[in-house]
């Protein structure tokens, strides 16, 4: 080998520079540790709330030591940001795709337009998104463009106004409209993108990742290591529109009088036996407790009226006009919200706006406030006025927003409080259409510009109002889309699980090589050793998330590793047989492997491409950590092995077999004949591929939420529940569909439900949970709070342990990625035999045995999806495991037919018999490198957690199928298809 001193000079730089990149990661996992043991140390169990207080006095610990220098050339803040970085399911935490309102943008820059064409367009787009992969943009203007008539979207009532002055005017064509209109909508998301971005930096999570998705509008948000999920959740999806509003005062006449006009129309409206309905209801402890208020000139009788009867009285010297329990307050304003009920409000208040006060936690009841609007809805002064905020406390030392305002603002904010003292009403200050607080006016207008937010807040309540005021309010609402939730102490057995696994593939691994090639099998070892510091290294300095995907990964690199070993191993010995001095051998035994070694290599890394870019989340960790892995392979199999045994052998009496006693000869002189029982395995095959095409056309497969959409649930119990008595209790809550079964442990179940799939946003998260904590709550300890059930709590063993959630939208976006991540790797990998073989046969033998490979691994899903201990549904982590399965079908068949071309290129077809040679002589190989592979996957079977049981089941299947398919469906059908020609050529 040439340049030995130059490669030995590398591998040592590529080591050193490995363990400096994953210095960081111990140095910051060592300091973290010891912050837990100070706050274990100083907070005992027997103190309330002790996991919030340890949880803050690690954080105060950690912050206090966050500068000083370790080791003399970083610090914890500065190996904190370089350290590897672990994704969600090992870290816990947030994961959500978030979708940026165009429809909201493009009624926004039309500035609300009452258009009819515009607004009629956009109802279209909206139905046409539903079954289109087309932008929501594009479809917009499909569908402006089917119903405009004379109407142009330069019209002044739509895109020629105020607003857009400057890019549009009403002489110009819809064509010269159009790219303005895309260039305004990107630039907002781009707007928005900074503004969640900063949001994110002031939450105080290490390691965030943000990115957009393409020109979808969609933005993905990574939260690892988050606690407080509601927090993160409610931080990414309020849209932080500030409001100023003056309100009504609780005496005013007519308000009075139109709710009493109200509530008498609604007695005719929902009919007696509706107002029955409502009468009839049990009454509740704050009933009772209220039952002895005073009725005031609403004439508010629970007994006798729909609306007054849920009304209860303000308090006195209050802005808001009465109070209603927090779980009336959504009927309330459905009966306010009807347009039978709309027409009977006095025309004095006949733009009257009623918003509900923001609760407080573990309040029951809230206020409703009626504030002064107009006839466009707008308020006095909106949220763009505000120049700075900042999270304070207030004159009674409780935590509070302090507002600065512009110019601009601060006169309007002087004419609103001047009007409010004159009127003895008060100012509404509403964010996201929730009253947060509305304070009166005492002495007069108020200059400056200054204002305060008050109201029953946490401190982490007031950094996140500051936060979102300072960074702006999004330019659209943002939806979650699809989002997962993780819990810390799943994270925490992930890892677990994964190290487990990790340990237990990497010794057999070791032993075997060992076991099978004596000395040689330390150097092979070494080599491996070396490969994985070099993978966690690269993954570290290209600041890569580590997930359990990612794990299972390395240790399928582990496995797939030892296969370049086996290749050269082998050829060695094939060259010592044939006579050759040691050194040429080795020389030799290198060379001659290299061809099959790349071959296959690059056919699995071409499969881990395709499965990058169209995978998504802990799929692209997967995708990662095996490309990386194929590369580091190459280069200590090919290179670092080979120096360390042309050192060894290079002096002289030392002697390197490569074998050992018991597998010396072991596979030699085989001459099995493959091709004669080639019927025999398609008769086999073809059975098999007729009953699990009979089981996918009549059972079909178990479809996960990523690809159908809805919400699922890991949920773990203290004793074994039974799944079926669940369902049945669940799917009276959510109707039917809801699905219940063992994940796991009898303790542990997962649930997965379509109930208002096609709605977003945190109260529905919520009103989910909900249902599921008082359904489930009979199944769980006494005293098992909300909190205590919901995902987020730390060192929690019962609950909801993770948490996912996939609208319909993106479903139908993950299953056509995942069709076309197959039909890609196949097309692919057959171009490339094509290219490497020169004949078409060679990439129909491969193609057809990938595609029996894909087709027996469904199948079995179908056919043992109901009867299997652990979950076999169909999601992403599945098509990763079918592209890993057609890489390895790959990698074996590949490593076949090099064989193959060069036997019959020295010496000849021979009808096939030279076939059955290479076939005989590659046994040793295929046989040692799917056993090993097969044990590692096991390992990871076993040991590596429940949220990888359905991976690793599909894997092992398709090693298994893909050994046997290289041997008896690959090889047979280029055979069968080859051989015409040959007799064609020599009859000729």
């Amino acid at each position: 080998m040439q340049n030995k001193g130059l490669i030995r000079l590398f591998a040592i730089l590529f080591g050193l520079v490995s363990v400096y990149q994953l210095s960081f990661t111990f140095i910051t996992s060592k300091l973290e540790k010891d912050a837990e043991a100070y706050a274990v140390s100083q907070i005992s169990e027997a103190e309330e709330d002790y996991v919030a207080k340890r949880e803050a006095l690690e954080a105060s610990y950690l912050d206090s030591i966050s500068d000083n220098t370790v080791l003399g050339f970083t610090s914890y803040d500065d190996a904190k940001k370089k350290e590897l970085n672990k994704g969600l399911d090992l870290k816990g935490g947030i994961n959500v795709t978030l979708q940026i309102s165009v429809k909201d943008i493009l009624k926004g820059l039309a500035n609300n337009t009452k258009n009819p064409v515009f607004n009629k367009a956009l109802a279209d787009a909206d139905n046409a998104s539903k079954n289109s992969d087309a932008t929501y943009l594009e479809l917009f203007f499909d569908a402006f463009d089917n119903i405009k008539g004379d109407t142009k979207l330069a019209s002044p009532d739509i895109f020629a106004n105020k607003g857009l002055s400057e890019d549009v005017n009403f002489q110009m064509t819809d064509d010269e409209v159009k790219p303005i209109i895309r260039r305004k909508i990107d630039e907002s998301i781009v707007s928005a993108f900074e503004v969640l971005r900063e949001r994110i930096d002031g939450f105080g999570v290490t390691q965030p990742n943000i990115q957009r998705e393409g020109n979808s509008g969609r933005i993905l948000v990574e939260l690892p290591g988050a606690r407080d999920i509601a927090r993160a959740q409610e931080l990414l999806s309020s849209t932080a529109q500030l409001e100023f509003w003056e309100t009504y005062s609780q005496s005013n006449q007519s308000l009075g009088a139109f709710l009493v006009n109200a509530n008498e129309r609604l007695k005719e409206i929902l009919g007696p036996e509706q107002v029955e309905e409502v009468i009839s209801k049990p009454e509740s402890e704050i009933d009772s407790l209220l039952s002895d208020v005073a009725q005031d000139s609403l004439d508010m009788a629970p007994e006798t009226n729909p609306l007054l009867g849920k009304l209860i009285p303000a308090n006195p010297g209050s802005h808001a006009i009465a109070r209603a329990l927090v779980a009336d307050t959504a009927e309330i304003g459905g009966y306010l919200r009807m347009p039978q009920i709309k027409r009977l409000v006095p025309n004095d208040v006949q733009f009257v706006k009623f918003l509900w006060e923001r609760p407080a936690q573990d309040s029951e009841v809230v206020e409703l406030y009626a504030l002064k609007s107009n006839r466009d809805g707008t308020p006095r002064i909106s949220g763009d006025v505000v120049s700075d905020a900042q999270d304070t406390f207030d004159q009674y030392n409780k935590p509070a927003v302090s507002m600065t305002m512009n110019t601009r603002g601060a006169k309007e904010w002087e004419k609103l409080t001047g009007d409010a003292y004159s009127n003895q009403t008060g100012i509404a200050i509403v964010l996201d259409n929730k009253v947060y607080t509305a304070p009166g006016v005492s002495t007069g207008p108020i200059s400056g510009g200054r204002s305060e937010i008050t109201g029953t807040f946490t401190v982490n309540e007031t950094k996140d109002i500051a936060n979102v005021l300072r960074a702006g309010k999004l330019p659209a609402s943002a939806e979650i889309i699809q989002s997962e939730v993780v819990g810390p102490s799943l994270g925490q057995e992930a890892i677990d699980s994964g190290f487990a696994s990790f340990m237990i593939a990497m010794a057999f691994v070791l032993l075997w090589m060992i076991f099978y090639y004596g000395r040689a099998g330390v150097f092979a070892d070494i080599a491996l050793i070396f490969n994985i510091l070099l993978i966690f290294g690269v993954l570290t300095s290209l600041g890569a998330v580590l997930t359990l995907p990612g794990i299972a990964g390395i240790v399928l690199t582990i496995g797939m590793s030892v296969d370049a070993n086996v290749l050269i191993f082998e050829r060695i010995k094939e060259e010592l047989a044939r006579g050759k001095g040691k050194a040429q051998a080795i020389a030799d035994g290198f060379g001659n492997a290299l061809s099959s070694i790349l071959d296959a290599n690059i056919t699995t890394g071409l499969t881990a491409i395709i499965l990058f870019v169209f995978g998504s989340g802990p799929i692209k960790g997967f995708a990662t950590t095996l490309l990386i892995g194929i590369v580091t392979s190459l280069f200590t199999a090919i290179f670092v092995t080979r120096l360390m045994i042309e050192a060894y052998t290079a002096k002289k009496g030392r002697r390197l077999d490569f074998s050992t006693a018991m597998t010396k000869g072991l596979f030699n002189n085989l001459h099995i004949d493959f091709l004669s029982k080639r019927k025999i395995a398609y008769v086999v095959s073809g059975i098999l591929l007729v009953v699990c095409a009979f089981s996918l056309f009549t059972t079909g497969l178990q479809q996960g939420v990523d690809f159908i959409g809805g919400r699922s649930y890991q949920i773990r119990f203290e004793k074994a529940v039974n799944p079926s008595e669940i369902a049945s209790e669940l799917n009276e809550v959510f109707g039917s569909g809801t699905n219940v079964k063992t994940f796991g442990d009898a303790n542990q179940i997962k649930v997965t439900t379509p109930y208002k799939v096609d709605e977003e946003g945190v109260e529905i998260d919520n009103e989910i949970q909900d249902k599921l904590y008082t359904t489930l709550q009979k199944y769980l300890p006494d005293g098992t709070s909300f909190q205590d059930f919901t995902v987020g709590a730390s060192e929690k063993s019962i609950g909801i342990m993770q948490s996912v959630k996939v609208g319909p939208t993106i479903a139908d976006d993950i299953k056509k990625n995942a069709f076309l991540a197959i039909l890609g790797s196949l097309a692919v990998v057959f171009l490339y035999i094509l290219f490497r073989f020169r004949k078409w046969q060679f990439s129909l033998g491969a193609v057809v045995a990938v595609f029996h490979d894909v087709m027996i691994v469904l199948g079995i899903f179908s056919l043992t999806g109901s009867i299997m201990p652990f979950n076999m549904e169909i999601d992403q982590a599945f098509i990763a495991a079918i592209l890993t399965v057609i890489g390895y079908s790959l990698n074996d068949t590949v490593v076949v037919f090099d064989r193959i071309r060069e036997i019959v290129g020295l010496k000849g077809w021979k009808a096939g018999e030279n076939i059955n040679e290479a076939l005989n002589s590659t046994l040793s190989r295929t046989l040692n490198t799917s056993l090993t592979t097969l044990i590692v996957l096991l390992a990871i079977f076993i040991f590596g957690g429940e949220s990888l049981r359905g991976f690793m089941f599909a894997m092992i299947v398709g090693v298994i199928v893909g050994t046997y398919s290289s041997v008896f469906i690959a090889t047979p059908i280029m055979f069968d298809a080859l051989k015409k020609k040959v007799a064609a050529a020599t009859a000729a």
